[in-house]
Formats: structure tokens, sequence, C-alpha cells
């Protein structure tokens, strides 16, 4: 293996049921329902996936989600958009924290 996340293990995803077959059960049937055409289309729920694959950084999922949002119909400019729309959202919470900073620093000088 040439990386420490092997793309293979992708496919292994649903074997995470092997040591808790209830609670994995419960999961993949509320992620299924969570994925089904709803106000959003699956288009749409594809692409926020993608976004937050990348928000949090899952190789697995961003491989995923890549296929997926093309196999719905996601052209590469909608998919690069929301990846830049999740590094905005990323980036924008971490520059707000610097207001909990600046807080400290105004609390300490006084």
């Amino acid at each position: 293996m040439s990386t420490y996340y092997d793309p293979a293990d992708l496919s292994k995803f649903g074997n995470i049921s092997a040591f808790q077959p209830e609670l994995a059960g419960k999961f993949f049937e509320w992620y299924g329902a969570v994925f089904a055409e709803g106000a959003l289309t699956q288009r749409e729920k594809s692409l926020i996936a993608l976004a937050v694959a990348h928000a949090v950084q899952c190789p697995y999922c961003i491989d995923a989600y890549t296929t997926d949002s093309l196999q719905k119909g996601a052209t590469e400019q909608m998919m690069m958009e929301a990846v830049h729309v999740a590094a905005a959202i990323r980036g924008g919470a971490s520059l707000v924290h610097g207001v909990q900073m600046m807080n400290k620093v105004n609390e300490v000088s006084m």
C-alpha cells in the first residue's frame, strides 16, 4: 500500500456491520433515507456530500461523492463550486473564531 488510506477500503464500507449488525443496519437505513429524493434532488444532495467530504477531509467520501455527483449529472464546474463553498465556510469559521481571540486580548490587556 502506497498511501495511508487504501482506496480499496471504500468498497469494504458495508463490512462495518460485522461487529455491530443492529446499529449498522440502523445507520444504513437512515443513510439511505437521507439521500433519497426529497426537497433536494439526489444531485443536490450528492454535491452537498461532496462539499462536506472536503470540509471533513475524508478521502473515501471525496472519491465516492465525486463519482456519485458525476453519475447524477453534476458538471466539473458544479463540483468545484461546491468545493469552494466548503472552503469558504471552513475558512470563515476559522476567521470568525478570531473574535474570541480579540475578546481575550482585550480582557487580558485591561
